[in-house]
Parts: C-alpha cells; sequence; structure tokens
C-alpha cells in the first residue's frame, strides 16, 4: 500500500521539478517535500503509529526518495547559482574572458638584498658567516660580554625575557653578540668572522626604531690585531657599500664589551658633507653609522682567551638603519608594511 503511496509523491515532485526556473522556487520546493512541513516530514511523523514489523520497510522508502528529491534539488541550485552568476558577468562592463592583468615576478625584499650584499662584501675580505640562536641565556647575551646585572640593558623595559621553563634559553638576543660568545667558546684564535640575524629589543616602533630588526656584527681575534685594523677593514666596507668617495669618521664612544669604543661615521650620502643644510645630517655633514671597538680583556676571560698576546676587534651594524641611509629612506616602517609600490623599487 505504500508503495504506490510513495510513487505518486515522486511523480508530483518531478512534475513540479520540471518547472523550476529561480533559486526561489527551488527552495520553496525543497520546504513543501523536505522542510519541517513537508510531505516526506509528515509521513515520517505516521511511522510510529505503524505496525512493528512495517516500520522498517516505510522509513527506508521515506529515506531512498528524500535522498531523490535531495539530489536532485541539489543538483537544480547549482546549475541555477552558475547561470545567475554568469548572468552577472556578462553584465559587467569588464569581459572576463580577457587575460588578466600581468603577474609581477617576485623580488627580494631590500632587507634581504642589503643583507646579503655587506655579507658579500665582508666575506671577500675573508670573513667567515657564523649564526646562532635566536633564543639566549643571560650569560651569553650579556655576562660574557662584560655587561653587569645593574646595566639597564638587562631591565625588562629593554630586553623580551621568557618564562618557558622548556626553552633552552631565557630572553630573546638584543644583538648578534651572543654568537661572538659562541664561536670563542668553541674555538681557538685566529676568528674571523660576521654574524647576520634578527635581533628584539622592547621598542616603541616608530620611523627609526623597531622591536624587531637586523644586525650584522664583526670579530676578528689574532695575535697583533690593532685598532688600525678595524679602521681599515670598516673604511673599506664603507667604501664598497656606499660608493668610493664616502669617507669614515671615528669618535669616541663607550660599549660594555670593547675599550676603547667608537662610534663610526660616514660622510652624508645625500649633500656629501657639503655641511649646508640638509635634513638627513642637519648640516653636519656626517652621518652615524655603527659602533665598534676594541674586544675587552673581560670579555676574553669571559671565553677562556688568556694569552696575552691576543687582541681582537668587534663591531656592529643595524641593516635597516645603512639601508635607509643608502637610499634615502625616511621610515623604518616601510621595510615591514609590505607595500608594493614601496618594494617594487628595488
Amino acid at each position: 500500500m505504500f508503495t504506490n503511496n510513495f510513487s505518486d509523491i515522486e511523480e508530483k515532485f518531478n512534475i513540479q521539478f520540471i518547472a523550476i526556473e529561480s533559486l526561489e522556487q527551488t527552495e520553496e520546493l525543497s520546504k513543501a517535500y523536505l522542510g519541517k512541513k513537508g510531505v516526506l516530514t509528515a509521513l515520517m511523523e505516521t511511522l510510529k503509529s505503524l505496525p512493528q514489523d512495517e516500520k522498517q520497510a516505510f522509513g527506508k522508502s521515506i529515506n531512498i526518495l528524500k535522498s531523490k528529491i535531495n539530489a536532485k534539488l541539489l543538483q537544480k541550485k547549482t546549475a541555477l547559482e552558475e547561470k545567475e552568476l554568469l548572468s552577472k558577468l556578462l553584465q559587467e562592463s569588464s569581459d572576463p574572458t580577457l587575460p588578466s592583468a600581468p603577474l609581477i615576478a617576485p623580488g627580494s625584499h631590500p632587507i634581504n638584498q642589503v643583507l646579503t650584499e655587506v655579507c658579500e662584501i665582508f666575506t671577500a675580505l675573508g670573513f667567515s658567516i657564523a649564526e646562532g640562536p635566536e633564543i639566549e641565556t643571560d650569560e651569553n647575551n650579556f655576562g660574557a660580554l662584560n655587561i653587569p646585572e645593574h646595566h639597564p640593558a638587562r631591565d625588562m623595559h629593554d630586553t623580551f625575557y621568557i618564562t618557558n621553563p622548556n626553552s633552552t634559553g631565557n630572553l630573546l638576543r638584543t644583538h648578534t653578540s651572543p654568537v661572538q660568545v659562541r664561536v670563542m667558546r668553541s674555538q681557538n684564535p685566529p676568528i674571523r668572522i660576521i654574524a647576520p640575524g634578527k635581533v628584539y629589543r622592547h621598542e616603541a616602533v616608530d620611523a627609526t626604531h623597531s622591536s624587531v630588526f637586523h644586525q650584522v656584527e664583526g670579530l676578528v681575534v689574532d695575535e697583533g690585531i690593532s685598532f688600525a685594523d678595524l679602521k681599515g677593514t670598516l673604511d673599506i666596507f664603507a667604501r664598497n657599500f656606499f660608493g668610493e668617495k664616502i669617507k669614515t669618521r671615528f669618535r669616541p664612544s663607550y660599549f660594555p664589551f670593547v675599550e676603547p669604543g667608537a662610534e663610526v661615521d660616514i660622510t652624508c650620502t645625500v649633500c656629501a658633507n657639503t655641511k649646508t643644510y640638509c635634513p638627513v645630517c642637519k648640516g653636519t655633514g656626517w652621518i652615524e653609522m655603527l659602533g665598534a671597538g676594541m674586544v675587552h680583556p673581560n670579555v676574553f676571560k669571559a671565553v677562556g682567551y688568556l694569552d696575552p698576546k691576543l687582541t681582537g676587534f668587534a663591531f656592529g651594524m643595524g641593516i635597516e638603519r645603512i639601508c635607509m641611509i643608502r637610499y634615502g629612506i625616511s621610515d623604518m616602517r616601510l621595510f615591514y608594511e609590505n607595500n608594493v609600490d614601496f618594494l617594487k623599487q628595488f
């Protein structure tokens, strides 16, 4: 008795299905048969009043019909949606069949370009590249570098400390100097390395500061290394990177891990040291480039270098800074904003 009833329902549905011309009609037909008050839902309600031996066959017949109806409605809905989308595209002013705009070939980020060039200059001078972890110990980042416990750099306002007990270190390195410490503790002189990489400081982000930036530090240790070697090395680097006409100037400065220490300036890349008013050098004719100096005896002592004949020099520069100087970029944040108009200039 139920088979004929199901056949009638399916036949009636097919007649209504053929007449469908819109998504709205599809939705209405779905509600009429599969909705809360639909035909099949009403049949399911009668299931509980049937004898036990008829329930299984009746329920199976309902589910089969429900699957057929649902499949047809889904297929119709997909076809109508595609037709509607195509109609909208054809009404638009643009032609969807035209070729797309040419893809811009991706290029190297200016920070990576400068970092690569700096490494190439120093490797040509006989330096090798050393790397180390970005999560460091307090001893490697501060203690071995003659930075005492009371030094403000150890304060949480300057350094990102890590409280994870499973970490191999307890802070994010504030410079790449810990790489120098690791190298000196693992090998004997002579040493001639550069240490490039990311560093982290608790800085307020503005036009000249960032909490994450890039550094390249250098270290040379051997017998008879002098301040003249340091000056000559950095002078060669400056001329190779900024141009042959660039001159360097060393000013006394303090860094805990070197003695004596110096700030290294270069002649202004904008006004060429004419000392007229210049927005970059403020009329001084010089731009600060990096810090450097002779390795402090306490650093040698911390890494186990006890031979009094050993001397060495170290230096460190911010990659973002020298990139800004070279290209006349006034805001460091441009490097991190992924603006294609800015990046494609490089």
